[in-house]
């Protein structure tokens, strides 16, 4: 049986690969991309094997126990990356327990992840050439850090995924890891001494506490060994296999739970009227407006990105105590959440369908869908530039970070509008974590990207030009471009919606076709 499940995994694999061309080029390149990845930390090992002991052990403990503790917490922010093989999937099937366990444990090492850690650990015993009879230990030693790894990460899923399947669970999760990655990057430049080396830290502290807990005991065994602290290596080795064997059994009891009752989201349902729908004319475009704003405050693919767009001024603030970066927060936050609606298409999946067997023209659906992103982009826009104004402590900037800011909106929602009408890729489902990407989506989402923000750049440069010498000293600049701007941005939405509603009316099919194809 557990051959079975690892050939079903392989199976899925390959059956995935063979849906269209664009999702052999999103598994070549990913794979290609985390083989360098890999290629280049072996490397670095290589490097610092060639130094002394003390900096190998601290590499090699605090490294893997990184490494360990990515496997355990990325899965209860990062759900749905790859349930292909969920365990509620063999529910209906009479399968033993113990061999479901072994089974899946095996075909999580098949995916590009788990090829990829496999063999990094493995790698890792080049830290210890120079001691011959700290390899064994190593290899042991990689071994159980895999194992925890793959373990561990199940036992912790299954133990939380009657918690995790909330969807504000999920929601509050990803905002709770998501904004502290931002942010993690300019507090440490301001907090970091300039000329500080790495050299100047002492992490023996750390690295002693490490070495005896589930993250990083699996890694000491080897540096034991080769210093000869056989005691150490014992107790040790005891707190890697006791981890192992925990989630093993935690994994067991979570399995046993979800094949006799499945976890599933349930919603309670609380009518109050028709919302936004009984707010807006009763026409094909106010119904649009209506849908996609909906879809802005209840739809965590668009809502995600309002969470965050506001930490902008904190992290160009932090980067730049000067205050000369922040401000490009205005500006940015209106590009980035204009040009949102490029995907909007897609993200309606197959519910685009209604939209093509309606009457519903393609300039009103383009005026909806812009003018609902416009509602919550100019709100953002406006307070961006406030707040920009004051922590750069250059209040005669206003005017410039406000046109700015409606400008660079304006082109990208009516960029937007046009690529939605002509591209659509894979993107992510409702539910899917904001970390996944689906097969397929990789190239040709970047394409679509790189063609849109040329044009977005090009059409906004006008009111860019302004407000660069508006932040030079000219403040006649930055009041032309509070004029230029909005104009400049209003009118490349109009053409936008315009030409975009025109092939709408024509292409809809076919994007109704391909959406169903990528489903």
């Amino acid at each position: 049986m557990v051959a079975h499940l690892v050939r079903l995994k392989l199976i899925l694999t390959a059956n995935g690969l063979r849906r269209n061309a664009w999702v052999v080029v999103g598994f070549v390149v990913g794979s290609l991309y985390g083989l360098g990845v890999l290629v280049g930390c072996l490397a670095a090992l290589g490097y610092v094997s060639t130094q002394a002991f003390e900096l190998r052990e601290m590499t090699g403990v605090l490294a893997g126990a990184g490494l360990v503790l990515l496997w355990w917490v990325v899965p209860l922010v990062a759900f749905g990356l790859d349930a292909t093989m969920d365990p509620a999937r063999f529910a209906p099937f009479p399968i033993p327990r113990p061999q479901l366990l072994v089974g899946l444990t095996l075909a999580g090492l098949l995916g590009v992840p788990g090829v990829l850690t496999l063999l990094g650990a493995l790698g890792s015993t080049v830290l210890w050439w120079h001691e011959p009879r700290a390899i064994p230990a190593a290899l042991l030693g990689a071994l159980l850090a895999v194992l925890t790894c793959l373990l561990g990460s199940r036992a912790l899923a299954g133990a939380l995924a009657r918690v995790v399947v909330r969807r504000r669970v999920r929601e509050a999760g990803v905002a709770l890891v998501l904004v502290p990655l931002v942010l993690a990057g300019p507090i440490l430049t301001r907090l970091v001494p300039a000329g500080y080396s790495l050299k100047d830290a002492d992490v023996t502290p750390l690295l002693r506490v490490v070495a005896w807990t589930p993250l990083g005991a699996a890694w000491s065994l080897a540096p034991d060994v080769a210093e000869g602290r056989w005691g150490q290596a014992a107790g040790r080795l005891l707190v890697a296999l006791a981890t192992v064997a925990a989630a093993a059994l935690a994994w067991d009891r979570s399995l046993r739970r979800a094949l006799v009752e499945p976890v599933r989201e349930t919603t309670k349902r609380r009518d109050r009227g028709l919302g936004l729908f009984g707010r807006v004319p009763a026409t094909p475009l106010g119904a649009v407006y209506a849908r996609c704003l909906t879809y802005w405050v209840r739809d965590p693919r668009y809502a995600l990105a309002v969470v965050l767009v506001p930490v902008l001024p904190i992290v160009f603030a932090l980067a730049d105590p000067g205050g000369r970066l922040v401000v490009v927060a205005a500006p940015l936050s209106g590009f980035l959440m204009g040009w949102a609606i490029a995907a909007d298409v897609a993200y309606d999946g197959t519910a685009f369908w209604l939209h093509v067997a309606s009457p519903l023209r393609g300039l009103a659906d383009r005026w909806g869908r812009a003018l609902a992103a416009a509602s919550v982009t100019v709100v953002v826009v406006l307070t961006l530039s406030v707040v920009s104004a004051m922590l750069s402590h250059r209040l005669t900037l206003l005017p410039a970070l406000v046109g700015c800011g409606l400008g660079m909106a304006g082109c990208a929602l009516g960029v937007a509008s046009v690529a939605s009408a002509l591209v659509v890729y894979p993107v992510r489902q409702p539910g899917d974590s904001p970390f996944s990407i689906r097969q397929g989506a990789t190239l040709p989402a970047f394409l679509t990207q790189i063609g849109g923000w040329a044009l977005v750049a090009a059409f906004s440069s006008p009111v860019t030009v302004l407000t660069s010498l508006a932040v030079a000293g000219h403040p006649a600049a930055g009041w032309a471009a509070l004029v230029v701007g909005p104009v400049l941005g209003g009118g490349v939405l109009a053409l936008g919606a315009w030409l975009g509603g025109r092939l709408l009316d024509r292409t809809g099919p076919d994007l109704l076709r391909r959406l169903l194809a990528m489903t």
